[in-house]
């Protein structure tokens, strides 16, 4: 049953960790993936790790698609009756994924409020917000101050990506705002910042090796994640936990951060990012 009386969906997308999903009873709608003739529910038929390990001798590249409205209307069904009064949505940008409106057209499915709420971006953009929705719903915030916690998380939220080669992107039909990136050789090595304002990707930095870019990008997210005591920073990796975890010790010792989450990023967002990207997503607050 739902752990609140507001249940909480969010897409594969997010990449929680499992253990966050099963502590506040997340529910999790998956995301498709789309290899030549075969489908795949993301991270529930494609494991990360496998979708890498493909993805890097497949001639075939893959596509995603979104939940469809049925998806959700059937995930709402069940949710109401396990006992859910209402339902909090928070999907992937709208900008980048049709999710979002899929979502809303599912809601007039169902006799109960449902409040659909767009991330403005991917990975733990939208991971961070679906906690900061949990854990108000948990504290017994009313909804409206729930709604209210998520944009103030989002407004503070910082997301830097770190990519092996602009090729992904292009190839996964995000390049988005970071579309000048293709006036330089597919040999870059980019990084790009999430705008939380428009849900769209923007072109941040242009290197030519990685241990430069790396740097760059590290350095990048020090002087933009802000001063304040509270730090909550997650660290995501294209099927490259060694170079994870060099990042999330760099991260301990010059942040100190109260909270640090890692994970491998699912096939979906992988399909844009590619193999070897990594990703710090956070923010701080008082």
């Amino acid at each position: 049953m739902p752990a609140f009386r507001t249940a909480i969906v969010t897409d594969s997308t997010c990449d929680l960790p499992e253990a966050y999903v099963s502590q506040y009873n997340i529910t999790v709608v998956p995301t498709y993936v789309i290899w030549g003739e075969e489908i795949f529910r993301d991270r529930i038929d494609m494991q990360p790790e496998e979708f890498y390990t493909r993805l890097a001798t497949d001639p075939v590249y893959p596509s995603s698609s979104c939940p469809t409205p049925d998806d959700f209307a059937q995930t709402f069904a069940r949710l109401k009756s396990q006992g859910a009064e209402e339902i909090l949505v928070l999907t992937v940008s709208g900008a980048m994924s049709a999710t979002y409106q899929t979502a809303i057209q599912a809601s007039s499915t169902i006799d109960i409020p449902v409040h659909v709420v767009d991330s403005r971006g991917p990975t733990m953009t939208l991971g961070w917000q679906v906690l900061a929705a949990a854990r108000a719903l948990e504290a017994g915030k009313p909804i409206q101050a729930v709604l209210e916690r998520i944009d103030q998380v989002r407004k503070r939220l910082v997301q830097l990506v770190f990519m092996d080669s602009i090729e992904y992107l292009y190839k996964g039909g995000r390049i988005g705002m970071a579309s000048n990136l293709l006036s330089s050789a597919l040999k870059i090595k980019p990084v790009i910042q999430i705008n939380h304002e428009t849900g769209l990707v923007e072109s941040l930095l242009k290197v030519r090796t990685r241990t430069k870019a790396v740097e760059a990008f590290y350095q990048e997210f020090l002087k933009r994640i802000g001063d304040g005591p509270i730090k909550r920073i997650a660290v995501l990796h294209g099927n490259v936990s060694e170079e994870a975890q060099d990042l999330i010790e760099r991260v301990k010792k010059d942040l100190n951060p109260t909270e640090i989450i890692t994970n491998i990023t699912g096939p979906v967002l992988g399909i844009n990012t590619g193999p070897r990207a990594l990703a710090l997503c956070g923010y701080s607050e008082y």
